[in-house]
C-alpha cells in the first residue's frame, strides 16, 4: 500500500523531476506539502498544460502546480466519493485542522471511474513485416505475437476498449489469413473490419484504403505500442484544441554511457561532457486523425505517418502534441522491448 510521504514532491523540484516521480508511484497526482501541510497539487494533465504554455522540463514545477487544489477536512470524509465524481478527479487529500494531509482518497478505491469514454473509431496499421522481431515474425505476424497470454493486437484493443471504443479497422499485409483467421474466431464484443494492403505503402500509405469508409475522427496506432493512457482525454485534448492531428509523445530520459568530446578548429577539443544526460520527445506511434487526412490520401503512395503529419505541418496545419510519462509507454518493436514489455504486464497483473 502506498504511503501518503510517497506522493510529496519537493517545492523547488523540476518538471522533470515530477515526471519522473509520476511514474515511479504510478499514480497521476503528486503534493506540493512542506512538512505534511498541503500548499498545491501537480497532475499529470498540469504538465501537460505547462508543456502547451511553452514551459519547459528544466523549469520549476511550481509553474505548473495548482495551487487552488481540491480537499476535505477529515470530519467531512464521507462526502469523498460526492466530490470526486462531481469534479472528475482521481484523488482527494484529506487534511487535519492545521492542514497536514493524513490521508488520501483515491478514486480507484471507492470503485469511482473518472476517465473520459469516448467511442470513435481505431485504426491499427498491421501490415508490416516485422523485420526488427525477426525471427519471430518469420512465423507469425507481428500484431500475433503473444505478450503474455494475448497477442499484442488483442491487448492494444483491449485498451480502446476499456474507454468505450467497439469499432475497429486492421489494415493488413504480411500474413493476413493468419490475422483475419485469429480475429474471426475470438469471441470479442466489438466489431473489426479489415483493409488488404496489396504493396506495401508504409506506415501511412495505407490509409487511402479507407477512403469514403472513415467519416469521424478515429484513433490511429501501431501494431506494437501500447499506452497506459486516459483516451477519452486525449480525444478530448485533440477536439478543444483544433488538431488536424495529435500525436501522442512519450518524455524519455537517456544517460550517454561514455564520456562525449565536441571538436573544435584544427581538431582541438572544444569540449568534453562525462556521460552527458539526455531529455526528448519520441513518437509512440499513436496518433488522433481527422478523416480528412484520409480524404486527401494520394492513392498507392508509400509513406510513412510521420511523413504525411510533416507535410500538413509545413503547409501550415495545425498538428499538436499530447505528452506521457516515459513509464506510460510500452513498445516491443525490438526483441530486447518485448522481454521488457511482458514482465512489466506481468508485473502489473
Amino acid at each position: 500500500m502506498i504511503q501518503v510521504e510517497e506522493l510529496y514532491l519537493a517545492p523547488d523540484a523540476t518538471v522533470l523531476e515530477a515526471l519522473r516521480k509520476l511514474d515511479q508511484t504510478g499514480q497521476r497526482i503528486l503534493f506540493i506539502a512542506p512538512q505534511g501541510r498541503l500548499e498545491a497539487v501537480v497532475t499529470d494533465g498540469d504538465i501537460r498544460k505547462f508543456f502547451l504554455r511553452g514551459g519547459t522540463p528544466d523549469q520549476p514545477v511550481q509553474l505548473a502546480a495548482n495551487y487552488h487544489p481540491l480537499s476535505l477536512p477529515i470530519a467531512e470524509r464521507g462526502r469523498a466519493r460526492e466530490v470526486l465524481e462531481r469534479h472528475c478527479i482521481d484523488a482527494l487529500p484529506i487534511l487535519d485542522k492545521r492542514g497536514v494531509i493524513t490521508d488520501i482518497v483515491f478514486a480507484r478505491g471507492l470503485d469511482v471511474d473518472n476517465r473520459k469514454h469516448t467511442d470513435i473509431p481505431v485504426v491499427m496499421m498491421a501490415g508490416g513485416l516485422g523485420t526488427r522481431l525477426y525471427p519471430y515474425t518469420k512465423i507469425l505476424p507481428k500484431p500475433l505475437i503473444p505478450v503474455g497470454e494475448q497477442p499484442i493486437a488483442e491487448l492494444i484493443m483491449d485498451r480502446f476498449r476499456d474507454f468505450g471504443c467497439r469499432d475497429f479497422t486492421m489494415i493488413v499485409n504480411y500474413k493476413r489469413g493468419m490475422i483475419k483467421s485469429y480475429f474471426s474466431e475470438l469471441e470479442k464484443d466489438y466489431a473489426i473490419h479489415f483493409a488488404d494492403e496489396d504493396v506495401f505503402m508504409g506506415t501511412g500509405g495505407g490509409l487511402c484504403l479507407l477512403k469514403d469508409k472513415i467519416r469521424s475522427p478515429f484513433f490511429f496506432t501501431n501494431c506494437d505500442t501500447l499506452l497506459d493512457v486516459d483516451f477519452g482525454d486525449l480525444y478530448e485534448f485533440h477536439k478543444n484544441n483544433g488538431n488536424l492531428v495529435t500525436m501522442v509523445c512519450a518524455f524519455k530520459h537517456y544517460t550517454v554511457p561514455y564520456g562525449v568530446v565536441e571538436l573544435g578548429q584544427d581538431g582541438n577539443i572544444a569540449a568534453m561532457r562525462e556521460k552527458p544526460e539526455l531529455d526528448f520527445l519520441t513518437n509512440t506511434g499513436v496518433y488522433v486523425v481527422e478523416p480528412r487526412v484520409v480524404e486527401e490520401m494520394r492513392d498507392g503512395e508509400a509513406i510513412g505517418f510521420p511523413d504525411v503529419i510533416d507535410r500538413y505541418r509545413t503547409a501550415g496545419e495545425k498538428i499538436g502534441v499530447y505528452p506521457i510519462g516515459e513509464n506510460s509507454w510500452m513498445d516491443m518493436g525490438q526483441l530486447e522491448e518485448l522481454e521488457k514489455m511482458r514482465r512489466k504486464l506481468e508485473n502489473q497483473s
